[in-house]
């Protein structure tokens, strides 16, 4: 059992408001694994005011660089050395196989932030047409709201954080009401390295108050990791204020498998890239558009790939597929099975729950064929180990159906002819494209086009989301041109 007694406000472990407390289960077994203080509107209120207290008059937006990426160096090496207990948690927490949990990705994020802020532009001189002579300065954007899902209990909030600070800002970090202990723990990580007093808050709570997170005007940016409904909310309610928000929102990527392709390892990069994190990743390839001359060939092989992948407990590092993060999770994902069922889709392989698993939230590795790009299983986001295989005539028609969608944010094209997948690629309309792989590395932009989401993350560009641009100019009488100032 992992319980927290208190909230973490300003670098303090502060007492709750309330006597609310968020219960975690583990979805593998449904029994409790741990409980935070679920904060209340009030806990909000006194984080934004001690964030607001030190982005305003306290040393970390004014205090050198070297020694912001000192302290968050502290904070590197303390995650480093807590690396195994925080996959660990994490894993128990949100199901997702430990073989392809997120603690070390989590380090990484920050390695590279830590490394990406010594080459950032945060001051540099540029002429101007008229002759003005400007030093562009780029200062933290203020106090940040960032709200993270459960599927990267890790990942997501160091997202947020690393760039956040290492920028000057300060920051009220809200996770998932399902995954309340792993920033919990990071919290404790923070707390050692020496954050002045204000800086970083995470204050567990649900959606109702993260609303009143994201609105209170105490808020300078929005940084949200989500579904696209809440992503939607939260657009409106920043735009009410002329706040500024990053939205990483939902997706429903494409695999398009070309002609030449290879049976094999393109049916293993598409089943892991649908299936790994149980399919609760945004990025998951869920629809793979086949040639229809070779569609029954490619239904066989992505059939036996996604057969190989083990499903069980996700602490065993064998496993693959794990369970997903709660029952109501498992009902949504069931309820899309029996749409596309109903809708006239073939269920090749899975479909229902796994009988040796019959107490965590399990649901089979499914793959469905004759799937039509207009049902409801090609369209909207499962977030569940489902993957609908579409046939298609021409590439014309493959890349037509890829982009038809509401969502851009992940894809793949797998083919032999390397000019040709490169080609395909460029036509799609989504954030990120895989050749011959599967997208998505720390470093590299990531986030949508459409409903997918604004902004960027995981990359040196997601440092100019906390940052407000400021120009100092320069002139002289010579720089009012044809003015002839008398």
């Amino acid at each position: 059992m992992k319980d927290f007694a208190r909230v973490f406000i300003g670098g303090q472990w502060c007492k709750p408001s309330s006597d609310a407390r968020l219960i975690v289960r583990s979805p593998a077994t449904g029994e409790i694994i741990g409980s935070t203080p679920e904060a209340a509107n009030e806990d909000i209120d006194r984080a934004i005011a001690a964030a607001r207290t030190a982005f305003d008059t306290g040393p970390w937006p004014r205090m050198p660089l070297a020694e912001r990426l000192n302290i968050l160096g502290r904070v590197r090496d303390d995650l480093a050395g807590r690396l195994e207990e925080l996959n660990l948690l994490s894993t128990r927490e949100n199901g997702v196989a430990i073989a392809v949990n997120s603690a070390g990705s989590a380090l990484a994020v920050l390695d590279f932030y830590i490394s990406a802020a010594e080459h950032y532009a945060f001051e540099e001189q540029r002429n101007g047409v008229f002759g003005n002579r400007g030093t562009v300065v780029r200062e933290p954007i203020g106090v940040v709201a960032a709200v993270t899902a459960w599927n990267g209990p890790l990942l997501q909030p160091m997202g947020k954080l690393a760039p956040a600070l290492v920028t000057g800002c300060t920051v009220v970090l809200k996770p998932a009401s399902e995954t309340p202990l792993s920033s919990m723990a990071l919290a404790e990580i923070f707390e050692r390295a020496g954050l002045p007093p204000g800086v970083l808050s995470i204050l567990p709570a649900g959606r109702d108050i993260g609303r009143h997170l994201v609105a209170h005007p105490g808020i300078d940016k929005v940084s949200f990791t989500g579904s696209t409904a809440a992503g939607r909310e939260i657009a409106q309610s920043c735009g009410a204020s002329l706040k500024k928000v990053t939205l990483e929102l939902g997706g429903k990527s494409a695999a398009i498998v070309l002609d030449d392709a290879k049976l094999e390892p393109t049916s293993t990069f598409i089943g892991l890239g649908c299936m790994a994190y149980s399919g609760q990743a945004c990025a998951a390839l869920t629809r793979a558009l086949v040639p229809r001359a070779r569609y029954g060939e490619f239904i066989d092989c992505l059939g036996n790939a996604i057969a190989r992948l083990k499903v069980g407990d996700p602490l065993d590092p064998t496993t693959i597929v794990g369970p997903l993060v709660a029952e109501r999770q498992l009902r949504r994902v069931e309820d899309y099975i029996a749409s596309g069922v109903e809708q006239g889709a073939r269920i090749v392989l899975g479909g229902g729950r796994p009988a040796e698993w019959p107490d965590g939230w399990y649901i089979q590795p499914t793959l469905f064929a004759d799937v039509d790009n207009g049902m409801r299983i090609a369209r909207e986001e499962i977030f569940g180990p489902v993957l609908c295989a579409i046939p298609y005539d021409t590439e014309a028609d493959a890349i037509e159906m890829a982009n038809d969608n509401p969502y851009g944010l992940s894809g793949a094209v797998f083919g032999a002819d390397l000019d040709r997948v490169e080609r395909v690629a460029r036509r799609l309309r989504t954030g990120s494209v895989g050749l011959n792989a599967i997208a998505g590395d720390v470093g590299l932009p990531f986030g949508g086009f459409k409903a997918s989401g604004i902004g960027r993350e995981f990359s040196i560009e997601t440092l100019d989301h906390f940052t407000e641009m400021k120009v100092l100019s320069r002139n002289d009488a010579a720089s009012f041109g044809a003015l002839k100032l008398t």
